[in-house]
């Protein structure tokens, strides 16, 4: 491990953030000499960010902890073109109200990572459609365009990539890493910002803002990337059987949260502890020394630390508790995953497909039918073998609850409304 002056590098570099640095020295006395600004773009693909970028947002953090400036990067104006970076594809293009209406979704989520009222290096969140929108096609061309060779940019293997697999690159989407350039060397003006951070995939995208800075007399940038994460089993970070992992609450419950974290592989717990809690790294280190059946509860206070940071610590421990009571004592708890249906639905009879594909246990009746004949289904405890079976009002308990499992860790109370 390199020997980082600095306590924002060397905190990282422990904790296995870092994947690549522009230049190490220069970053390292940079960050030991002054209070520095740096910032992470995020794309609102979506009304939440996924699981996927929190090494991104912690490392946001842990840049604010150790006393400097963090900014986070509305992409309002990359997102109307899309970033291409290791895609087969084209991004589906958004309105630019759809990409609004992300944004202000997104933005909710930050206030648990970093501190934007602190007297001190508050943190910033800013858009670059108020810079992006305006500009001049022409003098952009002159300005900014000269700058770039297109024989360089067809070497990142972003791009690269993508022509070796003979799948088009629209000229909409080659223009995102120009963009994306121009964001780091107008974010360095307006806010002094020296460092951009991102993901793997970004690397060559943040080196061309390094290179532009040069050619637009910006003082020195850097770059310093994370690894992109998959799990033990090679499965993507962020996502699970069912789908993304949000971060927002309205869509994934912090008990759906705390369950992910919980069924970390074995393989992958110490690591996660690292990256994705706050807790000092000697306990950390002793956490990681337990095996056998002490596991799970390392497992346990993995996946309250996470869930603890973004959704607060109190509804954390309600996951916690609602989890212990589901699989220690059997009980139906109240603050598990809920869905409602209309009283008259029931007394008319649902199928338990239907069912089944309404809670997200599955996303077709197909795949419900084969939940079914592999004995994966429960309806109030009690296995479920006739896909043809109805759900009725008879099924509702004295708790005024229909319980729908799914093996031994999925779970939804069904609710007449």
């Amino acid at each position: 491990m390199p020997n980082f002056k600095s306590e924002f590098l060397h905190t990282l570099s422990e904790r296995g953030f870092i994947h690549q640095i522009s230049d190490e020295t220069g970053l390292d006395d940079l960050l030991t000499k002054e209070q520095v600004t740096a910032y992470i773009g995020f794309d609102p693909t979506a009304p939440s960010l996924h699981a996927g970028s929190l090494i991104q947002i912690m490392m946001l953090h842990w840049f604010q902890k150790t006393g400097h400036r963090p900014i986070s990067l509305m992409g309002g104006g990359t997102g109307m073109v899309g970033d291409p970076s290791f895609k087969d594809e084209a991004r589906k293009l958004m309105t630019v109200d759809t990409i609004a209406d992300n944004i202000a979704s997104i933005q909710r989520v930050f206030a648990n990572y970093i501190d934007f009222e602190r007297a001190e290096a508050p943190a910033l969140m800013i858009n670059n459609a108020d810079w992006l929108r305006d500009i001049n096609y022409l003098e952009f061309l002159r300005d900014v365009g000269r700058h770039f060779s297109v024989n360089r940019m067809l070497s990142f293997d972003s791009v690269k990539t993508r022509l070796d697999r003979e799948q088009s690159l629209s000229f909409l989407e080659f223009n995102y890493m120009i963009l994306q350039a121009y964001d780091f060397v107008e974010i360095s003006r307006n806010y002094g910002c020296r460092l951009q951070m991102g993901g793997s995939d970004q690397w060559g995208n943040i080196v061309n803002g390094i290179d532009l800075g040069h050619r637009m007399d910006a003082p020195q940038l850097y770059a310093l990337t994370a690894p992109l994460l998959t799990t033990a089993s090679g499965a993507k970070m962020g996502k699970s059987a069912n789908g993304a992992i949000w971060l927002n609450p309205d869509m994934l419950s912090a008990y759906d949260f705390w369950q992910f974290w919980r069924n970390t592989e074995d393989a992958d717990v110490s690591r996660f502890l690292k990256l994705y809690t706050t807790l000092p790294m000697d306990e950390i280190t002793r956490l990681s020394a337990l095996g056998g059946s002490e596991l799970n509860a390392v497992k346990k206070i993995l996946a309250t630390e996470v869930t603890a940071m973004l959704h607060g610590r109190q509804a954390a421990e309600e996951a916690a508790e609602t989890a212990r009571k589901t699989f220690e004592e059997g009980a139906v708890a109240e603050n598990l995953p809920t869905i409602e249906i209309a009283k008259p639905e029931l007394e008319a009879g649902i199928g338990i497909l239907t069912l089944l594909v309404q809670a997200g246990f599955a996303g077709s009746n197909g795949e419900a039918r084969r939940h079914i004949k592999g004995g994966a289904v429960k309806l109030n405890d009690k296995a479920v073998t006739d896909e043809r079976m109805s759900v009725a009002m008879d099924a509702i308990t004295d708790d005024g609850i229909i319980k729908l499992s799914l093996g031994k860790k999925k779970h939804m109370l069904v609710r007449p409304s």
